[in-house]
């Protein structure tokens, strides 16, 4: 399953399979190290849901929620593990 970062629970976690947007919003998310392949963790939401905090790269972000929604992410459903 397919879905971008801004729809994520908390604790959901899936592997980035391509970064979209306008080249400022790319180019920064790409110099975060949100590229495909990287496996992000949604952490937390802020009390109104934006930003988001995430762990990328043993390292933790926030992020707006109109970067979240350039990134499109491969879900494991429950009971399977999400392939690379």
């Amino acid at each position: 399953m397919q879905k971008t970062l801004d729809q994520f629970a908390i604790g959901e976690h899936g592997i980035v399979r391509s970064v979209s947007g306008e080249g400022k919003i790319k180019r920064r998310l790409f110099d975060m190290g949100i590229t495909p392949g990287a496996e992000i963790l949604l952490r937390k939401r802020a009390p109104l849901g934006d930003p988001l905090e995430i762990t990328v790269r043993s390292y933790e972000l926030s992020l707006r929620i109109t970067e979240a929604q350039c990134v499109l992410l491969s879900v494991a459903q429950e009971g399977e593990e999400v392939a690379k």
